[in-house]
């Protein structure tokens, strides 16, 4: 598990040092851009992170010392002065706070990394850190996503980030899932990913659910796996859906997921 956590948390790195160098060279028309995430503008973006970021040091500092995590009324409370911020504000302030998380998790020794609860802001039970850390890759790697979006339609999830990721899409797609997508209607799809290879099943019934390959699907979804990750997390507008994104079959189409999934 502490492999896990180390490579989680060099990914994080990674993915904050090369949006922090992308917003650095942003005018005030660049933040003001319609992002990736269909109701924010590139500046919510940066805001939302800057946000989470210090919610999740409260409860990594938590953990660390022993003392009571963050409650709504501290959330709420950074939730507002950050949406109050002026777009510059929050993109000079999302690094400085992302910068002081990610040091944090740099700094957990192994046998932090190893032992080590967090408590969420919901109820759950405590996390350790390679799953607290791959949750926030989750969230960075994503909303990274709508930022470059914005810039360039081609935009694609890293590599190392989409093989780490790709271990978590199980409770995402439970989660996330809304099977209202299909309309009352039911549907197993076998997922065939490239970039790593992999092969799922996708259930849409009551709930949506991932399970072994079906033998007999309703239909045949292959696509790269980070599609499979925007796909799940609702990034999957059809101009920013590779040419090698191929459904067969006739009983549901890739507007039927993409309803499935609306995202977050």
């Amino acid at each position: 598990m502490t492999d896990l956590a180390d490579r989680t948390i060099k990914a994080l790195r990674s993915e904050l040092d090369e949006l922090a160098k992308l917003v650095r060279g942003f005018t005030a028309d660049d933040l003001a851009r319609q992002s990736g995430a269909e109701e924010w503008d590139i500046s919510q973006v940066l805001s939302h992170l800057g946000s989470s970021s210090e919610i999740n040091l409260a409860a990594l500092d938590a953990a660390v010392h022993g003392t009571a995590g963050p409650d709504m009324e501290f959330i709420r409370g950074v939730w507002a002065r950050w949406d109050a911020m002026s777009r510059e504000e929050r993109a000079e302030g999302f690094a400085g706070t992302n910068e002081t998380l990610v040091r944090r998790f740099e700094d957990l020794d192994s046998q932090a990394r190893e032992d080590l609860r967090v408590q969420f802001w919901w109820p759950s039970d405590p996390a350790d850190v390679a799953t607290f850390t791959g949750m926030r890759l989750s969230e960075l790697a994503h909303h990274s996503w709508d930022v470059k979006v914005a810039l360039d339609p081609g935009a694609a999830l890293d590599q190392e980030t989409v093989e780490l990721l790709l271990g978590r899409v199980d409770a995402m797609v439970g989660f996330l899932g809304k099977p209202a997508g299909l309309n009352g209607r039911q549907a197993t799809v076998a997922v065939r990913l490239t970039s790593p290879e992999r092969s799922l099943g996708l259930d849409i019934r009551d709930a949506v659910t991932i399970v072994d390959v079906p033998s007999a699907p309703d239909a045949v979804l292959t696509a790269p796996a980070e599609w499979w990750l925007r796909l799940v997390s609702g990034r999957h507008a059809p101009e920013h859906t590779p040419a090698s994104v191929e459904l067969t079959g006739d009983a549901v189409t890739l507007d039927d997921l993409r309803r499935v999934f609306p995202g977050f």
